[in-house]
């Protein structure tokens, strides 16, 4: 008695759904009706196709390789300085207009951010703005948890530590003046991460959520100096630190580094003579800067 109750307690209810009489179509499918299908959704996709494809010939790709290789390039120097910064300028000619908006990027060649050790090496907690984690910083960090000393560092672990950390500047050579181009840095980010992942501690000043920490090993200032001019774009909210984070699936990839979107440039780069200088870091010394119109990328080919 007691098992046919419980029998009749798991039956599902007498519904049309539940005992599945809702109407349904079921078409035979026959040559008849399969090719022409095949045939519809295939022209759409060559339509899909060709839109694309005619829109990626429309993109001006400009490159400059800055790796500094040869030895006649003016980044030579640049390739065995590791022990200072080191800045080198190089010029370029743009034939016809570069359509705005232009995007400037940087990228890296043979460098595995998908390396599930690297990908891996970060707090989140810390990076939330948890105050319990910049005093202990989680065991994914190692061996960046903590210094010679055994202070905390924040941010830790491998992806922070190795943050790319090249500047550039571009200019236009009018009148043999150089003219400074306005380089856009703001929402360069996703947004998801700029105002859900990643999160600053409700410190004021930021600086004091820092107290008994110490930066990253390779970085040359702490986390809430990262833009001296814009006090709202330090800590781990920074946009260039927000950009390298999110870790590329590709050992080649390209990061968002600014946008020319303002002033003269508003639309887009004049035809003209052109110069970008490079402030170099001491972790990577190997570059290449390439554009593409509508899109303006910065390649960092090697990594050291």
């Amino acid at each position: 008695m007691v098992k046919q109750e419980q029998v009749l307690a798991n039956r599902p209810d007498n519904t049309a759904f539940t005992q599945q009489r809702l109407p349904a179509w079921q078409p035979i499918l026959s040559a008849g009706i399969v090719i022409p299908g095949f045939v519809v959704i295939g022209l759409v996709f060559i339509g899909i196709g060709v839109a694309l494809f005619v829109t990626s010939q429309s993109i001006q790709v400009l490159e400059i390789d800055y790796t500094g290789i040869d030895t006649s390039s003016p980044c030579f120097k640049c390739t065995d300085n590791m022990s200072k910064k080191c800045e080198c300028q190089l010029d370029f000619n743009i034939d016809s207009l570069f359509k705005g908006p232009v995007f400037f990027y940087y990228g890296l060649s043979n460098y595995f951010q998908n390396y599930r050790r690297y990908f891996a090496s970060k707090d989140d907690n810390q990076l939330s703005g948890d105050l319990t984690y910049f005093k202990s910083p989680g065991d994914t960090c190692s061996p960046y948890e903590y210094d010679s000393n055994d202070k905390p560092i924040v941010p830790c672990g491998s992806v922070a530590n190795s943050m790319f950390n090249d500047t550039f500047k571009l200019y236009q050579n009018v009148n043999g003046k150089q003219k400074l181009v306005p380089l856009d840095g703001k929402g360069i980010a996703w947004w998801t991460d700029y105002n859900i992942k990643y999160r600053n501690p409700s410190v004021t000043p930021l600086k004091n959520a820092f107290n008994g920490t110490v930066k990253p090993l390779f970085w040359s200032k702490p986390a809430y100096e990262l833009d001296p001019s814009d006090p709202a774009n330090n800590g781990f909210i920074n946009q260039d630190f927000l950009v390298w984070m999110r870790r590329a699936a590709l050992p080649d990839f390209t990061k968002l580094y600014r946008r020319i979107t303002d002033g003269d440039y508003a639309e887009g780069l004049p035809a003209g003579n052109y110069s970008l200088k490079i402030a170099y870091s001491i972790l990577f010394i190997c570059y290449r800067w390439n554009v593409k119109g509508g899109f303006l990328k910065a390649w960092a080919v090697t990594f050291v």
